[in-house]
């Protein structure tokens, strides 16, 4: 029997499992409602591996997995940075040419960066950008900075807006998904937080479809390579850092119909991406027309 996708987290669960997630920690790079049909998994899974499929208009979870167990979210992490940054672009806080300073803190990021030296300034959209196509860790944290003071309390805002958004067994620590023993969230988490993006923030959601944009005279490609190989993929954003494996969070709007599917702890980009195609093309069929 179908269920609704509501945030059903269990601290003990959380608690029990974290010695897991601490140990696996190194290496990198509106609450909705959503209900569950049975199906057999798409691929093998790995003690990393959680999914869930969800329909974007109703709320029904099609298929799910693992989707409540603490997972490291890497730079999915950078879904809640943007839904902060559509916020404050909303409230009038910032506008698209709001040039965000870079302090050495920021500029000294790992990769994946723009290089951005401190004392350089950035605009606010094409940091947006940045975000979506290079997943810039030195970028995320300049915008962490400038909207929350310091990144230290912009995850604290973060965390809180994931606890308005339902995400029960979200914790952030960061603006970049950087590794941190502290940083995790489910797979049920971010599929409720891609559907709150799109839900919230239409005018602004057009980014996470962007696969390439210019910096300094350059251009700088995209690696969510799903949004080419989906009819209808519109984003939202890929991750990884070794103690995850490759997560991806993958958005569909298609002829009425749209779904949100997450895969979180593939072996292999190839692998996490034949996966979320297989889920989308198995599921798609079962959602919902508006």
């Amino acid at each position: 029997m179908p269920r609704i996708l509501k945030p059903l987290y269990s601290v003990s669960k959380i608690v029990a499992l974290m010695g897991l997630i601490l140990g696996l920690a190194s290496g990198c790079t509106t609450a909705a409602t959503l209900d569950t049909v049975t199906a057999a998994p798409v691929a093998p899974v790995s003690e990393k591996s959680a999914s869930i499929v969800v329909d974007g208009s109703t709320g029904v979870v099609l298929y799910e997995a693992s989707a409540d167990l603490p997972r490291i979210p890497a730079s999915l992490t950078k879904m809640m940075t943007l839904y902060l940054t559509f916020e404050a672009l909303q409230s009038g806080r910032i506008t698209k040419s709001t040039p965000i300073p870079v302090s050495a803190h920021a500029a000294s990021q790992a990769p994946s960066k723009l290089g951005l030296k401190p004392g350089a300034t950035i605009d606010v959209d094409t940091a947006i950008k940045a975000i979506v196509v290079k997943s810039a860790n030195d970028v995320a944290v300049a915008l962490a900075e400038y909207i929350g003071g310091s990144e230290d309390q912009f995850a604290v805002l973060m965390t809180d807006k994931a606890r308005r958004l339902g995400m029960k067994g979200t914790n952030f620590h960061n603006a970049s998904g950087l590794p941190d023993p502290q940083q995790i969230t489910t797979a049920r988490d971010m599929a409720l937080l891609g559907l709150a993006l799109r839900k919230h923030y239409p005018q602004q959601y057009y980014y996470f479809g962007t696969q390439d944009f210019v910096f300094n005279g350059k251009q700088i490609h995209g690696h969510n390579r799903v949004l080419s190989q989906l009819n209808g993929a519109d984003g939202i954003k890929t991750g990884y850092v070794k103690a995850s494996g490759f997560n991806i969070v993958t958005s569909v709007s298609d002829n009425g119909r749209q779904l949100v599917a997450v895969v979180m702890g593939g072996n292999t980009a190839k692998m996490r991406d034949a996966q979320v195609v297989s889920l989308v093309n198995t599921y798609l069929p079962q959602v919902a027309s508006r």
